[in-house]
């Protein structure tokens, strides 16, 4: 209120400066008074001189100018005036009486209805919110209705329980009478969390379109500004907002924006974001209730939040929107499809069994990929090797046809996928994930590909599991060993770093060791944000620090001679895998398995159409200009591996 009066006074000051020169304009330009006596005496000097007499009922005003000043006469209304006027010859203009009521009223009251009316406009120009000056501390959310909702729960698929607590939430608000009857209470916060891309948003925008209420949507970084205090004022206006439209439902996506750990940061008591963090608490259960209020939020990082953010009372519900089985998988893809023309032989549930982990926005861009895909080759429906392409593109990354490489980095390539693949192959199944296909075209970032998909959705990773990964992770570097000659290269730096990782979690967090036991070790070393415990020493002595080196050097040895001992025992087989490497550049599961035993491999298919195999824009590169990228692309365990 302080910077509003005195942005007002600023103007109201300007208001009458302006006035002041218009008045002290107005002044340079008076005329000088003289009495009717001196005006009948120097009558006989104004003969090339044009009079305005304006007569009115009881007098005359007589106005002219004389060596350039300007007299102004007022005098009796006779006949002597008119006489001397014409005896001497004096030209005049008689011009009738004037209401001149209305102009002294423009002239006495304009000014201050001018000063009111801009007065007016200030104040509702700081009311009305927007990008104005003033209007900073008003919350930014957008206020959608059941019409403007696009998106229903008909669009929402794979997430069955998070829609069913929702829709109950929806069902409170519609029929309120039917839930109180048994005492119950509607929830004052609701917390969508779960990876990124399974559907938090999408939720929220379905529950507006099915509502009902007024639907508040905000963003987590709109509360952040530069001023101070903004952030905590914005929170106070969202919920004004919400309680003028109640019932009403308040969306606050991504919150861990402003909703992180309080006392954790390097500000102290007073950072910005623990206020608008302290004001949100507040709105949420302090003292004045917000019946008819529910605040929806979501997040990825449930980890960071506030405590107090998330006790019963403010979030009473925490809606956990995970990742799509494959059941959930076929309906995701099944709602994808709507507007996308696909052939007859598609089988969206053989798709979703070979899509593992994918979440909804990731099946999403898999249908979009094979669209795109159909329509580069000319193809007015999708097909299913549409679907497969964009499913390895999505995976393993777009092929780099144009990057050269030569016939020796192309060999170290194919022994180093070799030795994955043959890995793999002959641990035993109930350890590893089947290989999907293998390839030494440069995809991202690799240089070649081994990709494994599981066969069914895993929830939990074993010991005997993680111990064959860090094998499959180890045999690209024996293979290369064996291939040149005990000669070690780069090729392998991204999968000894996997595997260290994967070692280490196993001995500190995991707690598969047998030396160091059912014990957590420093479990998050890396904390969420700066300023927590930044000082906190180590939770374990210097002793066990070298136990724990200890250990995992010894898992990934042992896994690393476990890798050799097949290679060596099938050398052969590693042989006749690179050689149909070199020769093809990519494997499937069948191709692999007819290289490994020695049988001949099955025929490649028939060249595609010219129509079809026309290249996407930009793939037609010139390839003596291309540059060979020698970056090796991480590894997306457990999914797919890639060196």
């Amino acid at each position: 209120m302080k910077q509003q009066t005195k942005t007002l006074l600023v103007w109201l000051g300007l208001i009458v400066a302006v006035l002041a020169l218009a008045n002290l304009f107005n002044s340079s330009q008076q005329t000088t008074q003289i009495s009717y006596a001196q005006f009948i005496r120097q009558i006989h000097t104004l003969k090339d001189t044009t009079l305005n007499v304006e007569v009115h009922p009881g007098h005359v005003d007589i106005d002219y100018k004389l060596d350039d000043k300007t007299y102004e006469v007022t005098g009796p209304v006779t006949e002597e005036l008119y006489t001397k006027l014409d005896a001497n010859g004096i030209d005049y203009r008689v011009e009738p009486e004037e209401d001149s009521s209305i102009l002294q009223f423009a002239i006495m009251w304009l000014p201050m209805i001018l000063i009111v009316i801009i007065m007016v406009m200030f104040m509702r120009q700081m009311q009305a919110g927007g990008g104005k000056a003033m209007s900073f501390g008003k919350a930014r959310a957008r206020l959608l209705t059941e019409h403007q909702g696009k998106v229903t729960f008909k669009d929402v698929a794979g997430i069955d329980e998070a829609r069913e607590e929702v829709e109950e939430i929806i069902d409170f608000l519609r029929d309120t009478r039917k839930y109180m009857r048994v005492g119950g209470r509607i929830p004052k916060g609701v917390l969508l969390m779960g990876p990124p891309g399974t559907g938090k948003t999408l939720l929220a925008r379905a529950i507006a379109g099915e509502a009902g209420v007024s639907f508040f949507s905000i963003s987590g970084s709109d509360f952040v500004e530069m001023f101070v205090g903004v952030g905590a004022s914005r929170v106070r206006d969202l919920f004004e907002q919400g309680k003028k439209n109640a019932p009403c439902i308040i969306f606050i996506d991504e919150i861990d924006a402003v909703g992180r750990h309080r006392g954790a940061g390097l500000g102290g008591g007073h950072d910005e974001r623990e206020q608008t963090l302290n004001q949100l608490l507040v709105e949420m259960d302090g003292f004045e209730s917000n019946d008819g209020v529910i605040l929806v939020a979501a997040t990825n990082r449930p980890d960071v939040l506030d405590p107090a953010l998330l006790r019963p009372g403010r979030f009473d519900r925490r809606i956990v929107v995970g990742l799509p089985d494959v059941r959930g998988r076929e309906m995701i893809l099944k709602v994808h499809v709507r507007k996308v023309p696909i052939e007859d032989d598609v089988d969206l549930s053989i798709i979703a069994r070979g899509t593992p982990g994918f979440s909804g926005a990731d099946l999403e861009n898999l249908v979009n990929e094979a669209a795109l895909m159909a329509a580069r080759r000319g193809r007015d429906r999708v097909g299913l090797s549409d679907f497969e392409r964009a499913k390895d593109k999505v995976l393993m990354g777009a092929e780099r046809k144009s990057v050269i490489i030569s016939e020796e980095e192309k060999r170290t390539t194919a022994w180093h996928e070799a030795g994955h693949t043959l890995v793999a192959m002959k641990l035993p199944e109930r350890h590893v994930d089947p290989i999907h296909k293998v390839t030494i075209i440069p995809r991202g970032q690799a240089l070649g590909v081994t990709q494994q998909l599981p066969e069914e959705d895993r929830h939990n990773l074993d010991r005997r599991y993680a111990e064959a990964r860090i094998a499959i992770l180890m045999g690209g570097r024996i293979a290369e060993e064996l291939a040149l000659d005990g000669q070690q290269t780069t090729g392998a730096g991204n999968d000894i770093e996997v595997a260290t990782t994967l070692a280490r979690k196993m001995v500190c967090e995991w707690g598969m060791s047998d030396k160091l036991g059912p014990i957590a070790y420093n479990k998050n070393d890396s904390e969420p944000f700066l300023g927590r415990d930044i000082a906190r020493p180590k939770a374990y002595s210097e002793s066990t620090a070298q136990a724990i080196d200890r250990e995992v050097h010894e898992i990934v040895i042992s896994q690393y001679n476990r890798a050799r001992d097949i290679l060596t025992t099938h050398s052969d087989a590693l042989e006749r895998l690179a050689v149909a490497l070199i020769e093809r550049e990519a494997l499937g599961l069948e191709e692999v398995k007819a290289a490994i035993e020695g049988r001949p491999l099955p025929p490649l298919p028939e060249a595609t159409p010219a129509k079809a195999a026309e290249p996407a824009a930009g793939e037609a590169k010139d390839k003596d200009a291309a540059k060979k990228d020698e970056a090796v692309r991480p590894g997306s365990f457990p999914v797919a591996e890639a060196t």
